[in-house]
């Protein structure tokens, strides 16, 4: 009988929907946990980082964010040779108990006013146990589910897979509003935002019930019954060159333009929404929500599309879209979000004229480095309030000026003064600033009645669209490369390196590139290029393996 026929035949019965459920609301409780954090940055920089400057305190938390990131594949490692030799079933079982744990203690940690640097330090080693956890987790996962899957029908089945990552960001926003309008906003700020970290205990317990009752794949067991098993899954997965080429091949080909497709469209958005447009948190929460409301159907969609066109058509040509389109979109979303703020970037453009050898990188480890150079006062306080502003150089030694159409803005030199003085000096040089920024047009916050919602939930949903093809496929095209005895260990680890860490470190490193030249937009360009790469390489090198035999 051949595939297809196979696929015809077969229809989807209680044991695949135990299989298909079990293991997504599974990830989904996992992703919800990893979330959790990016979802609350602001407040967390508060809570665990209040002893560094304000700047620093939130490089830190954004640091502590990617934390979780850059460990995922050192747990795809550990975890993927552990579920190649130990298996996919109890594998997982044990990453969701380290994730879920782990995310509780935090809910329980106490902040930095009461316990001082032990709070972040504690807090960063629940992110790297959360990453390890997560590194191990979606390899299982999708394994697991493929090797249930009938010939002809991997797609449709791991899109499943494919939805909880979306799946547990929306359920992480929409837990955090429920929180923040039962209890109000100060109190959420004060104790509230532990409760969605403590509700994952109980969602640990719900989702270990439903495992629990899962068997083994059958492609493994039936490996391990034949006596086909790898003794040394790291050396063959990456220690041939046969299957390392694949690993590479899968990392720069499929995985590292899907990621940042995915966290660009969900992650970024949500984050150029708040901090840069300056859009109510959770009137930006609310309106990412609906979006990827309306956007997941399609993970299953383009899953099950992939099982009669290939994986690789629909991935390649969702980064090739994204990439480009991604610059007049989020020119369109400050339009529609913040039309003041595209108003006044228009008619009023700022620049900043300084002495290169004036501008320091500001960021301070310690706390204690004041950044008083006139440089330094006009970056610092334009980087805050979220304005577009051009660099240009000035002769040396003169002192800095900030440009407002033809308004000029004379920054000053702080280093001679004493700090009070400084002080002094710095909060009434700022009033000023932000006095002719506002008589120029510039809004302190974007207007919630002037936010075009319709507008800006479907710029979201193109946005999540381009990530649902990337990433409904994704898990088919990842199993279909390697063989079962080192299946779970060779698709994890470009997984979660591309995701981790190309996607991982998304928003700092394109916020850096934005606070680095002043261009709201200019971190864009870190996506694109990583999205081209993908298409090149993948085009050329990447053969499509949709119809081959799993327990072959």
């Amino acid at each position: 009988m051949t595939d297809n026929a196979s696929a015809a035949d077969h229809t989807v019965d209680r044991d695949d929907r135990l299989v298909i459920l079990a293991s997504s609301v599974g990830t989904v409780i996992e992703w919800y946990d990893f979330y959790l954090y990016g979802s609350l940055a602001a407040i967390i920089t508060v809570q665990f980082f209040s002893g560094v400057n304000e700047t620093t305190g939130y490089i830190f938390a954004l640091m502590a964010f990617a934390a979780g990131f850059a460990v995922r594949p050192f747990g795809a490692i550990f975890f993927g040779r552990l579920g190649d030799l130990w298996g996919r079933k109890n594998t997982f079982l044990v990453t969701m108990l380290l994730m879920g744990l782990s995310t509780f203690v935090v809910g329980l940690l106490p902040s930095y006013a009461a316990i001082g640097v032990a709070a972040p330090i504690i807090l960063i080693a629940m992110r790297l146990l959360q990453g390890l956890a997560l590194g191990g987790e979606y390899g299982g996962a999708a394994t697991y589910v493929a090797e249930h899957a009938p010939p002809g029908k991997r797609g449709l089945y791991t899109s499943f897979i494919q939805i909880t990552a979306t799946a547990g960001l929306l359920l992480s926003l929409v837990v955090i509003l429920g929180v923040r309008t039962v209890v109000g906003e100060d109190a959420f700020k004060d104790w509230g935002w532990r409760i969605p970290f403590l509700v994952s205990i109980l969602l640990l317990g719900v989702s270990l019930w439903i495992r629990l009752r899962l068997a083994e794949s059958p492609a493994f067991a039936r490996m391990k019954a034949e006596g086909k098993g790898s003794k040394t899954p790291l050396k063959d997965s990456f220690g041939k060159w046969p299957n390392l080429k694949l690993v590479l091949l899968a990392l720069v080909g499929l995985t590292a333009g899907q990621a940042v497709v995915w966290y660009t469209g969900q992650f970024y958005a949500l984050f150029f929404l708040e901090k840069t447009l300056k859009v109510d948190g959770p009137l930006a929460n609310i309106l990412i929500a609906i979006s990827l409301l309306l956007a997941t159907p399609f993970f299953v969609f383009w899953g099950w599309l992939s099982d009669k066109v290939g994986r690789k058509p629909i991935i390649l040509t969702g980064c090739l879209l994204a990439a480009l389109t991604y610059f007049p979109l989020f020119h369109a979303l400050t339009g529609a979000a913040n039309p003041q703020l595209a108003a006044a970037t228009a008619s009023a453009p700022v620049s900043v004229h300084a002495d290169p050898s004036d501008c320091a990188f500001q960021f301070d480890p310690v706390g204690k480095t004041v950044f008083d150079s006139s440089c330094d006062l006009a970056k610092s306080y334009l980087a805050k309030a979220g304005v577009t502003y051009v660099n240009v150089a000035a002769p040396a030694g003169s002192t800095a000026e900030v440009r407002i159409g033809d308004v000029v803005v004379n920054s000053f030199d702080g280093g001679d003064l004493s700090r009070p003085d400084f002080a002094a000096r710095k909060t009434e040089w700022e009033a000023g600033l932000g006095t002719a920024l506002a008589s120029a047009g510039y809004p302190a916050k974007a207007d919630s009645a002037l936010v075009n919602r319709p507008l800006v939930v479907a710029i979201l949903f193109v946005l999540v669209m381009f990530v649902t093809m990337v990433y409904g496929p994704i898990a088919a095209a990842l199993v279909e490369m390697f063989p079962t005895n080192i299946r779970y260990t060779s698709m994890s680890l470009p997984y979660h390196i591309g995701n981790g860490w190309f996607g991982g470190f998304l928003p700092t490193t394109a916020f850096a590139m934005v606070a680095a030249t002043g261009n709201i937009y200019y971190g864009l360009w870190y996506p694109v290029v990583v999205a081209l790469v993908t298409v090149v390489v993948g085009f050329l090198f990447i053969r499509d393996r949709k119809d081959v035999d799993l327990h072959a």
